[in-house]
């Protein structure tokens, strides 16, 4: 009987065992599938500013909705760690890479290692110069430029003393987005008293260079703002000097604290750009890249030395008029834009 009992318990384990290996084989195929689908590379700026998780959110639904996996790295504001990430998607391989440049001038040599290696490169919301990536995404920045002249000048009735405070100056959507500006002013007599930049985006720049020229007794009539981030600290610097909703404030991104002081009336304007579909975009056009399309554009754009594809996006200006036909319900809803204003 002892026999026949070692006889039966061995059985249940030899049993035990290859189910063990039939599951473990199970997984294993698993983890082949999952790398056989398209795999891209993210490589972010930082988070710092509140649109890039927007940003990042909807491009991983939609590239995972199309059979795609992201893997997304946080530079942090450090270029030398972007370019670490950068290479750290080379090494593993990946089918596209998309960058949001911290700085559009340090990275042409890492792309064109990238586009060695067979990897397609786009360039996100902010152009890499001199890199020929294989397609660029973005909203058409020197139109922001414009819409915030444009608005200012109506505000202004084509006359009055402003001041700048742009944002980073490796951004090459800064330059676009300032000569925008500038176009828009000519022919007006509104005279750009002082310009400043807020390096690496920081937004409490703002609130120091504001400060400061609030300091030597001047008071502008508008200030333009590189983002919404700084307009933030640019109408902290106004409360403090009793002057929010006295000097008209421009700004860009629909962040919801923007849209909030909008109604308030403490800032004047900000630029909507629909993050959704340029997200979406961008990831639907880094899958057709990974499976060799070549996705169709409006125009091209020349980085300095080649001629690149143009995904070109439209952004649209917002006031307290347009508020609700623009933004709310669709970006940020009414309840939190009017948190702070009795009906």
């Amino acid at each position: 009987m002892k026999k026949i009992s070692f006889l039966i318990l061995a059985l249940i384990l030899t049993v035990m065992s290859v189910a063990g290996c039939g599951q473990a084989a199970g997984e294993n195929d698993a983890e082949v599938e999952e790398s056989d689908a398209i795999q891209i590379g993210f490589s972010m700026d930082s988070f710092l500013i509140e649109r890039w998780q927007r940003d990042r959110d909807i491009f991983v639904s939609k590239a995972q909705e199309l059979g795609a996996e992201v893997n997304v790295q946080n530079a942090n504001g450090e270029v030398s760690r972007q370019i670490s990430q950068i290479e750290y998607f080379i090494e593993k391989e990946m089918d596209v890479i998309v960058i949001v440049a911290i700085d559009g001038g340090a990275l042409s040599e890492v792309v064109e290692k990238a586009k060695k290696a067979g990897i397609r490169v786009i360039a996100y919301d902010r152009l890499i110069l001199d890199a020929n990536v294989d397609l660029y995404i973005s909203f058409d920045n020197e139109k922001v430029g414009t819409l915030m002249g444009e608005l200012l000048r109506e505000a202004l009735e084509d006359e009055g003393t402003i001041i700048c405070i742009n944002g980073s100056p490796t951004d090459n959507n800064v330059k676009l987005v300032f000569g925008g500006f500038q176009k828009a002013l000519q022919g007006s007599d509104i005279l750009i008293d002082e310009t400043g930049y807020a390096d690496h985006w920081l937004a409490e720049i703002g609130f120091d260079f504001v400060s400061d020229y609030l300091a030597k007794g001047n008071v502008p009539d508008a200030i333009m703002c590189g983002n919404d981030d700084i307009a933030t600290q640019v109408v902290k610097a106004l409360s403090e000097n009793r002057l929010a909703g006295q000097v008209y404030v421009t700004g860009q991104d629909a962040d919801l604290a923007a849209c909030q002081r909008i109604v308030e009336g403490t800032q004047h304007m900000t630029v909507y750009k629909p993050l959704e579909l340029l997200a979406q975009r961008a990831a639907e056009m880094s899958v057709a890249l990974a499976e060799g399309e070549m996705p169709e554009t409006q125009s091209v754009v020349n980085d300095g030395t080649f001629d690149v594809p143009f995904e070109k996006l439209d952004p649209v200006a917002v006031t307290k008029e347009n508020m609700d036909e623009v933004i709310i319900g669709k970006y940020h809803q009414k309840n939190e834009v009017y948190l702070n204003v009795q009906e």
